[in-house]
C-alpha cells in the first residue's frame, strides 16, 4: 500500500480518526485466528467511506470460518510487515497509518503490535483450532519503493530482505508455539500477481521460500495459493489479473489489476487452507 493510497483514505474518512474498533466477540464455536498484512485482511483501494467499517473487506478468512464452522477472529492489518508485526520499531508500509485512521477486524487493545495481540489471544481462548498467518509481500513492496523500482536496486537488495522475513516468520511463529498453543497454524504463500510476468514470479517464488522455511520446525504447514493461482491462470496465459483473481485498479484500464484479490481469488485461497488442515488437528480445545 503506497504512500498515495494511504493519503487517500486519511482525507476521506481523517474525521473520523477518533472512531475505535469494535472489540471482536467470539461465540461458542472454536475460534480461528487470522493474522497477516492486506490479503487477509480483505483490503480493497480506493474504497472511500467504506474504510469507517472493517465489515465491507471479506477476505479469505471470512470463507473459511464459513466453510469449516469456526469463529473468525481476524487481526490482519494492510501494510504489515514481518518486522512490524513484531516491533513498532520496524518499519512498515502503512499498518500503523491505517490504524489511526480506520479500524481493524478487531481491536488490539493495549496491544502495541499484531503479534502481542496474537499471543494474548492464544493464551486466554483455549478454543483456537486453526491460526493462518501471511506476512512478507510489504517487506519487497518496501524494497520496491526504496528502489523506485529499479531492478538492479531491487536484486541487490532482495536477499537481505528475504533473509530477514525469513528470520521474523521464525520469531513468530515461535513465539505463538511458546504461548502453548500446540494446534494447527497455517503458513498462507503468495500468489503472483502476473505468472507470465518472468520476474515478478521468481520474486514471489524466493518470498515465499523465504517465509515457509521454518514451517517444519514449528510444525507448521504451508498453503500453497502460489500454485492454486498458477493452474487457474492457464487458460489466461498466466495472467491472474485476466483470470479475474484480482481487483481492477480503479480510475484506470477497466483491464488492469491491482495486486489484492477478488472474491473470487479470495475463495480459491479458502479452499487452499481448507485442503491442509486435517481435521484432526483442527481441536476445538487444548
Amino acid at each position: 500500500m503506497t504512500a498515495r493510497k494511504l493519503c487517500s483514505i486519511v482525507i476521506m474518512i481523517g474525521f473520523f480518526a477518533g472512531l475505535s474498533a469494535v472489540a471482536e466477540q467470539p461465540g461458542a464455536s472454536p475460534n480461528y485466528l487470522a493474522l497477516g498484512d492486506s490479503v487477509p485482511f480483505g483490503y480493497i483501494n480506493q474504497a472511500g467511506f467504506e474504510y469507517v467499517n472493517a465489515e465491507n473487506f471479506v477476505s479469505y478468512a471470512d470463507w473459511l470460518s464459513i466453510g469449516l464452522s469456526l469463529s473468525d477472529v481476524n487481526a490482519a492489518c494492510p501494510g504489515e510487515t514481518t518486522g512490524s508485526f513484531l516491533s513498532t520499531q520496524a518499519p512498515d508500509n502503512g499498518c500503523r497509518l491505517y490504524r489511526a485512521h480506520a479500524p481493524l477486524h478487531v481491536s488490539y487493545g493495549s496491544s502495541p503490535t499484531q503479534f502481542a495481540y496474537a499471543t494474548n489471544f492464544l493464551q486466554q481462548n483455549g478454543n483456537t483450532a486453526v491460526v493462518t498467518i501471511q506476512l512478507g509481500s510489504d517487506d519487497v513492496f518496501l524494497l520496491e519503493q526504496q528502489c523506485n523500482n529499479d531492478p538492479q536496486c531491487i536484486a541487490a537488495g532482495l536477499p537481505q530482505v528475504l533473509t530477514t522475513a525469513g528470520t521474523n516468520m521464525a520469531t513468530i511463529l515461535a513465539g505463538l508455539r511458546a504461548t502453548g498453543y500446540d494446534g494447527t497454524i497455517v503458513i498462507v504463500n503468495y500468489y503472483s500477481i502476473d505468472y507470465s510476468n518472468q520476474s515478478i514470479t521468481l520474486i514471489t517464488s524466493e518470498l515465499n521460500q523465504a517465509i515457509t522455511a521454518s514451517a517444519h520446525l514449528f510444525d507448521a504447514v504451508v498453503a500453497d495459493v502460489f500454485s492454486a493461482f498458477q493452474a487457474a491462470t492457464q487458460q489466461t496465459g498466466g495472467r491472474t489479473c485476466l483470470a479475474g483473481l484480482l481487483n481492477p485498479k480503479t480510475g484506470v484500464n477497466s483491464l488492469a489489476c491491482d495486486v489484492h484479490p477478488s472474491q473470487s481469488g479470495h475463495k480459491l485461497i479458502a479452499q487452499v487452507i481448507s485442503g491442509v488442515i486435517q481435521p484432526s488437528k483442527a481441536k476445538s480445545g487444548k
